[in-house]
């Protein structure tokens, strides 16, 4: 196999291209992207923050990370579906490894993830973040909003979190509520997807519940998506249980009646018309995990991120190429 080569993820010598090891050895960075601490160039930087402390059912999120990494390693070898390209082609990616948090003060956890977001943001790249329980959005969403200012969300998930919250709680199932009494996120152009919980207030986010997204195709659901966001910077936030549990065991808070990978990922496909400033994908726990179906499927949402991306930034490249052709450049 003379070219093949083997862990990538310490020996790449850039911050782009494939690697082409075999998919079941070798380090696992998320789809064998380089480690490293040094973002300069990166136009994306995958993070980890393995916390869990936050849940209101069952532990196990802070092992989230590791596993959405173990799963991407099949992605990255031929050209990514459905995006028809190799994503690192033109797309530098770092996997910047974790979040460094005290497990013994709990307290200090919102700080320091927003912290250390803020440091990786300040280089000017896009962040995308491995959950961890839903809890780290909080700080996340605040670390975008210092620079971009209040943002448009788009959260897929099984339960709206928005339960009463006094500002200080350590909590998965309140964040939302918070973020739009601080003025972090604009509820007036936010969206929840697959909602198949009730809580006490919805602060004017719209909701597409469950049963509603049942009875609509992919395209219907982004055009939704598309059409709230109104061209606002976006924060997109994925709950592993907004999909059905038949597509996602592995999650602390199983809500039946969802949707499919399938019809997710298609909606997630259709979404180029959105500017993203950010994502994460959270909730993953392996411990309840089957064959690692819930892994693969946030490997793949993670994977969709980074290929909008990737399409998007072809796009800035082709237009200022046919300007510079246009001015015979």
């Amino acid at each position: 196999m003379p070219n093949k080569n083997i862990d990538h993820a310490f020996t790449a010598r850039t911050k782009m291209g494939a690697a082409s090891e075999p998919t079941y050895a070798g380090a696992l960075s998320f789809m064998r992207r380089k480690y490293t601490k040094d973002t300069r160039g990166a136009d994306a930087v995958v993070w980890g923050i393995p916390f869990d402390a936050a849940v209101t059912n069952r532990p196990g999120a802070r092992f989230g990370p590791q596993a959405i990494r173990r799963a991407s390693a099949i992605l990255d070898n031929d050209p990514q579906y459905p995006f028809s390209r190799d994503l690192f082609e033109n797309l530098a990616v770092v996997d910047y490894g974790d979040c460094l948090l005290d497990s013994g003060n709990h307290n200090k956890t919102p700080a320091t993830i927003e912290r250390e977001a803020a440091k990786i943001l300040k280089s000017g790249a896009f962040l995308l973040t491995l959950g961890g329980d839903h809890f780290i959005t909080w700080p996340l969403l605040k670390a975008h909003a210092a620079i971009h200012g209040p943002l448009a969300m788009v959260q897929f998930d099984a339960h709206q979190d928005t339960w009463p919250d006094d500002g200080k709680r350590i909590d998965h199932g309140s964040f939302v509520g918070r973020a739009v009494k601080e003025g972090i996120i604009d509820p007036d152009r936010s969206i929840q997807i697959g909602i198949r919980t009730h809580a006490p207030e919805t602060f004017g986010i719209k909701i597409l519940h469950g049963h509603e997204i049942e009875e609509m195709r992919a395209a219907d659901i982004a055009y939704a998506i598309v059409e709230r966001t109104g061209g606002r910077k976006t924060y997109l936030t994925f709950d592993i249980d907004c999909l059905d549990p038949a597509f996602a065991p592995g999650t602390g808070t199983p809500v039946a009646g969802g949707p499919s990978s399938a019809k997710i990922l298609s909606t997630l496909r259709q979404l180029a018309q959105i500017d993203i400033v950010g994502a994460d994908i959270v909730e993953v726990a392996p411990a309840y995990d089957h064959a690692d179906i819930t892994a693969i499927a946030g490997s793949m949402v993670a994977m969709h991120y980074l290929g909008l991306l990737a399409e998007r930034k072809a796009r800035i490249q082709e237009g200022a190429n046919n300007i510079n052709q246009g001015q015979g450049i």
